[in-house]
């Protein structure tokens, strides 16, 4: 009997006009789908019309902003793990994407985050470390392994790599990890509650 699939949940982090993280997400959910443990949910925060300001305890959020928080809090509800997509930008990852981790806490809970980043000389590896310790704040399990790419040149018009040997084989190392901690991290919450 086959194990039921992973919920995947890739994260895109930039909101930029022009950004090119729809392109790096896109060719990773594809891979996410041919490595056959995976059921994929792409979540790009361009279409997740939230605010920057939160609001204070109390305050109901506008009708807009409820609505979008609601469904994108169920989508990260049924998630297994995570994958997050983000460029660098001042050595550190966005603002849109602090603010959609900020709105939720128990959704990333003793759950896997792997990262994928891109842009300049450091391939978004900077951006990654500084989640790492957000994650690690909300009781997160941060993957030690990455997929980096060092610009939009590595890409060519079909949103494919132009050199895909070394980009698919830490790819599939990631997924690989993500498989094993998403499985252990599940029957561990069955067994016992994380609590915090």
């Amino acid at each position: 009997m086959s194990e039921k699939p992973i919920r995947l949940v890739v994260i895109v982090g930039s909101v930029r006009s022009g950004r090119f993280g729809p392109t790096v997400a896109n060719w990773f959910a594809r891979q996410a789908r041919r490595h056959g443990e995976f059921d994929v949910d792409v979540v790009d925060l361009a279409e997740v019309p939230l605010p920057l300001t939160l609001p204070e305890p109390g305050p109901a959020p506008s009708p807009e902003t409820a609505q979008a928080l609601a469904s994108l809090t169920s989508r990260l509800d049924t998630a297994d793990a995570f994958v997050i997509v983000t460029p660098e930008y001042n050595h550190s990852f966005p603002a849109s994407l602090k603010n959609v981790i900020d709105r939720h806490y128990k959704q990333w809970r003793a759950k896997p985050v792997g990262f994928v980043s891109y842009g300049g000389l450091s391939g978004g590896l900077r951006a990654v470390e500084h989640l790492r310790l957000v994650f690690a704040e909300l009781h997160a399990v941060g993957i030690r392994d990455t997929v980096s790419f060092h610009g939009a040149g590595q890409f060519d018009d079909k949103g494919d790599p132009t050199n895909p040997e070394g980009c698919t084989r830490a790819a599939d190392i990631l997924l690989d990890r993500l498989v094993w901690w998403a499985r252990t991290l599940d029957a561990g919450r069955t067994a016992r509650p994380y609590a915090v």
